[in-house]
């Protein structure tokens, strides 16, 4: 079963669409998957601005 979508609204340049178009075209892949894969290589760049839970590696030493 396909996970649940957010809908949202984004706005790209013109040549952005159509070169989006265009890898469409050729690759029959849905433009929106483009758009998320996109969005998960901007996430994962960015991992590290993210709040999260420290590893164990990357904890300060506790102080006596």
């Amino acid at each position: 079963m396909a996970r649940k979508k957010v809908s949202t609204t984004i706005y790209i340049t013109p040549e952005q669409a159509d070169r989006l178009k265009l890898l469409h075209e050729r690759t029959k892949v849905p433009i929106a998957v483009y758009i998320r894969e996109g969005i998960d290589m901007v996430l994962d760049k960015h991992a590290h601005e993210m709040p999260g839970q420290l590893s164990l590696d990357a904890r300060a030493p506790l102080k006596k």
